[in-house]
């Protein structure tokens, strides 16, 4: 390993090393990012041209529904999540402090599990604050018992509760449309019978 890696990335490392990617796309993501995590100081530094993220998809289990969030840079519907704060590093903890933050719901839990769920390198593009640059996302699935409480964190940010095939329709991000494929799928099986 690098000497200048440092334990910024440890949980990261830990994270991919059970994580199994589905399909070459994924594949091609997963070892980059392993590649930034067995390399850099700190994956997590939002100044380098790539660098990690957390976010999830917020599921309410009992009516089937995921919440997305209008992101205004983005101009799009998309799941809730973000960079990491000097000092995190646990990907899990990131994406449930900024479910939090960006959808006021303060019971969200890891669901079905504490599993990743989805890798994916995304684009971003250049704002008048920072050039263009790529998102290594990290996405996991958080549940809430209570949809009715979730607020947006700011008016230019709306909140939507939706079935996984009406956020497919409205979201404009190809690599979203196959987290909701993902979870639907595991919307399924929990309501299947036992």
């Amino acid at each position: 390993m690098n000497p200048a890696v440092s334990p910024a990335g440890d949980q990261l490392r830990s994270l991919l090393a059970r994580y199994r990617p589905q399909g070459a796309a994924e594949e091609a993501d997963v070892e980059r990012v392993r590649a930034l995590a067995a390399t850099s100081a700190d994956p997590w530094l939002r100044w380098t041209p790539l660098h990690v993220t957390a976010s999830a998809l917020v599921v309410h289990p009992g009516s089937a529904r995921v919440l997305l969030r209008w992101h205004q840079r983005q101009q799009a519907w998309l799941q809730v999540g973000g960079h990491g704060d000097p000092g995190e590093s646990d990907p899990l903890a990131i994406a449930l402090r900024e479910a939090a933050e960006e959808t006021g719901l303060d019971d969200l839990k890891p669901w079905p599990d504490a599993r990743l769920r989805h890798l994916v390198i995304v684009d971003v593009p250049a704002s008048a604050a920072e050039p263009a640059h790529q998102h290594a996302d990290l996405r996991f699935v958080l549940a809430t018992a209570d949809p009715d409480a979730a607020r947006p964190e700011n008016p230019e940010a709306p909140l939507r509760w939706l079935s996984p095939a009406e956020a497919r329709r409205v979201t404009s991000e190809a690599n979203l449309a196959e987290t909701l494929s993902r979870t639907e799928r595991l919307l399924g099986r929990d309501a299947a019978p036992s």
